[in-house]
């Protein structure tokens, strides 16, 4: 019997979390007002940044646990904006502050604008009832 390789790890999880919010973010650059279409988007956004900061523990975590404290701690920092923008991206939703959506795209768009969107590989459904199901949250 061969080895078990796990091709899903925390760096490929990331990497789709980021082209998520790569797609998203050309989209809604798009959309001339926003609509319950935009709102979803901006929702999915607050999901994968979510994701990436689970996957940035999740890998800091493994350097702890090899005692590199060091090179934990600089990975953390490196993502500390994920972090940062996840709060200002669930708050601009939670609390209808969509005047506040071109200067939280912009700071999104220095994270991503590297990732090249030759295509759009993510569909409408990506996205689709994110808002509601965030929305739900808070009455939870």
């Amino acid at each position: 019997m061969g080895r078990v390789i796990n091709t899903d790890g925390p760096g490929k999880t990331r990497n789709q979390h980021m082209r998520t919010m790569a797609e998203i973010l050309r989209h809604l650059s798009k959309k001339p007002t926003i609509d319950d279409e935009a709102k979803d988007m901006v929702a999915q956004l607050v999901y994968c940044l979510r994701g990436v900061y689970e996957t940035v523990e999740h890998s800091a975590q493994v350097w702890e646990n090899r005692d590199y404290w060091m090179k934990a701690e600089e990975f953390r920092q490196n993502w500390r904006w994920a972090f940062q923008l996840l709060g200002d991206v669930e708050h601009l939703v939670r609390e209808d502050e969509w005047n506040n959506l071109p200067s939280i795209m912009a700071a999104l768009f220095q994270h991503v604008g590297s990732i090249k969107v030759a295509k759009f590989t993510r569909s409408a459904d990506t996205w689709a009832g994110a808002y509601e199901k965030l929305r739900a949250e808070k009455a939870s």
